[in-house]
Formats: structure tokens, sequence, C-alpha cells
């Protein structure tokens, strides 16, 4: 319970650093109406010259120094809707890649005006709702949850491993690349606003690039995790006869997945506090008040994994953390290629028939997808690989 309540004080290190990053802008109206004369003047460029380039670039001056910086994006997620989010992002993103192929004057307008349509009604829908202390209340709160999620659920499934696995003094590397990512993903957002001037397509590279090896990360503890759900080795350990059954190879990645997980999230959730702070106006105490519950509610989810898998059965329970792994595996992969896609590194696809999904990582893109795809294949070949190597060990324990 000495770790749970180490992990109950952690938030409070993001104070500081919300406050730090916290900062004041216009009207979200003003903002998308000067986004507007940005991507108009883009298809000036485009129309009078021809210059691909030039135009994308003053596209890109709309989304990373408006969009992004100025917490427009944020402030969609938190009071409109993530999906909605998303759909703007790949707008963007769908009239990059018109001008890219030199698409007909028409065809890249009509894109553009669609754009701009979108970010009036957001400006509109941001500006028009109604401000009150318990809006911003829900707005806090939902997005530590929405944020701290998956962090947690890494961090927590493999610290019951390791327990139920006979490892207890092994949660130590989980909770402290966990507790080592607080502090570094707050640093990391400080930099990325005031020292380092890191915005734009380098912010959304360096986030990409930590989720893809997230993914790496999460689909070894994967494979190692139901490897070891009824081995010859294991059992053994269990039995007694062994004095450890987990390699330091394995031990760092543990600790790895935990810290990027945490890492990942973390700097993201304080990126999204500053446009919530900047925006609550006489209501700040109520964000903070969200902040306290979300954080209560995910060190309640963190015990209930943690000592609720006690009473689940040993096997069924190694399988299913395992499972647990690549199902998330999969997100972060969605989610890493999505951003970098906002960077221009990865091309853009769309795929008309597949309509995003926030919470699962998945986005309807040919790029986005197909790494999902075949994560799945090679997560379930796997799966299907050590099951029947178990069952073959249990018929050679029961000959």
């Amino acid at each position: 319970m000495k770790k749970s309540a180490f992990l109950l004080c952690l938030p409070m290190l993001f104070f500081l650093a919300l406050e730090a990053c916290a900062a004041q802008y216009a009207s979200w109206r003003e903002i998308t109406d000067e986004m507007t004369m940005v991507l108009n003047e883009s298809y000036e460029v485009y129309f009078n010259t021809k210059d691909a380039e030039k135009a994308k670039g003053l596209v890109n001056k709309a989304y990373f120094e408006y969009y992004e910086k100025l917490g427009v994006e944020r402030a969609v997620m938190a009071y409109v809707s993530g999906k909605r989010a998303s759909i703007v992002e790949y707008r963007f993103a769908e009239v990059k890649r018109l001008m890219s192929e030199g698409a007909a004057n028409k065809t890249v307008r009509t894109s553009l005006d669609e754009l701009n349509k979108m970010l009036r009604e957001d400006g509109d829908a941001l500006d028009g709702r109604q401000e009150s202390g318990w809006s911003m209340f829900a707005a806090s709160l939902l997005i530590l949850l929405r944020e701290g999620f998956e962090a947690i659920l890494v961090v927590a499934a493999i610290a019951a491993y390791l327990i139920r696995s006979g490892n207890p003094g092994l949660t130590g590397a989980v909770y402290a690349g966990g507790a080592v990512a607080i502090p570094a993903s707050a640093a990391l957002a400080i930099a990325l606003q005031k020292f380092f001037a890191i915005s734009g397509a380098n912010q959304e590279i360096l986030e990409g690039v930590t989720m893809l090896l997230a993914v790496a990360v999460l689909f070894f503890v994967s494979n190692w995790m139901i490897s070891k759900a009824e081995s010859n080795a294991w059992r053994a350990y269990i039995e007694g006869k062994v004095a450890s059954a987990v390699g330091r190879g394995s031990v760092f990645a543990l600790g790895a997945a935990a810290f990027l997980a945490v890492f990942r999230e973390g700097a993201e959730t304080i990126l999204f506090y500053q446009a919530l702070l900047a925006d609550a106006k006489e209501h700040t105490d109520m964000v903070w008040y969200g902040f306290g519950v979300g954080s209560v509610c995910l060190v309640a989810l963190f015990i209930v994994i943690r000592f609720g898998s006690l009473r689940i059965p040993l096997r069924p329970f190694f399988t299913g953390t395992g499972i647990m792994m690549y199902a998330m595996a999969v997100v972060f992969a969605g989610g890493g290629v999505k951003e970098l896609q906002e960077a221009d590194v990865v091309s853009v696809t769309p795929v008309s028939f597949i309509g995003s999904i926030d919470l699962l990582g998945v986005y309807p893109t040919l790029e986005t997808l197909a790494p999902q795809v075949a994560l799945i294949v090679l997560a379930a070949a796997s799966y299907l690989y050590y099951t029947r190597k178990i069952a073959a060990f249990g018929r050679h324990n029961t000959a």
C-alpha cells in the first residue's frame, strides 16, 4: 500500500509545471479567423504561383502556430469531442495532399472552404458555450481520465503480473519507470513551451517516435507475458526449484514500458491543462478539483487492477494481461503514425469507409491502419504459437 500511496502523490508533481505553462490568449473565434486568413493566403500562393511547397508551408503555419500552439485542438477535444479534432486534423492533411498532387484550383478551394467552415463552427461553439465552474470541473476530470487511463492500465497490469508471478521485488523497476516519467514529461512540456522552442512538426515527430517505441516495448512485453503463462521454467519457479524466472533484460523492458506509457501521456496532459487553465478565468479552482478527483479515480483503477487480479486464476490472468498489452501496442501504433502524419513525415491516404475512434487509436488512413492490421496478425500468430506450446507442455506432463 505504500507504493499505492506514493502513486497518489505523484500527480501533485504536475502542478508547478501546469502553472508555468498557463498563458492567456484571445477569443477562439479571433484565432480561427486568423487561421482562415492564413489558409486563404495559402490558396492565393497555390493559385498564382503553383508553388505547392510554399502553399503547404502556410497550411502548416495555420495548423502548428494557431490550431496546436494556441490550444484550439485541445479545447475542441475537451469541450467538443476527440473525433471532431481528428476530422479537422485530417482536413489539414487533405489540403496538403491535394496541393502536393497538383490538384485543380477548384478542388483545393473546395477543400479549404470546408476546413474554414469547420474552424469557424468550432470557434463559435467554443466561444458560445456556457462557461461554469462545473463545466470546468467536468472538462478537467475527463482530460485526466482520458489521458491517464492508458498509462495507469499499463503500469497496474505489469505490476499485478509481477506480483502474481512471485516477483514482488521486481515491481520497483515498474514503479520507478512510471515515477521518473512524470517529472520527465513535465520538464518536456515546459521545454516545448518555454525554453527550447520545439514546436510544430518537431513536437509531432517527438510524440510519434515515443509512441512507436512504446509499441515495440509493449509487443515484446506481451509476448514475454504469454510465453510464461505455463512454461517449464515458470512452473519450476512457482514450485521453488529456481531462484528467479525474470531476466535482467525483461525487467528493463517492463520498466521501459511503464516509463514510455506515462511519459507520452504526461506531456500531453500538461499541454491540455495549459489551455484549460488559460480558459478557466474565475473557475481555476474547479479545474484543480477536477484534477484531484481524476487523480483519485486513476489511483482507484490502479488498486482494482493491482489487487483485484489476485482472485483470477494464474494462467487466464497471465494470458489476459499479455493480450491487453497487445491491444495497447495496436492503439499506440495508430496514434504514433498519426503524429508523424501531422508532421508531414508520413503520407496520408484516406480510407473513406473507416471513421475515427480516438480512444482505440483508429484513424481513417491507410498508413495508420496498415501497421495496426500487421500487429494484430502478428499478435494472433504469436498467441496461437504460445498457447499451442503451453497445451503441448500440459499433454506432456499428463503423459
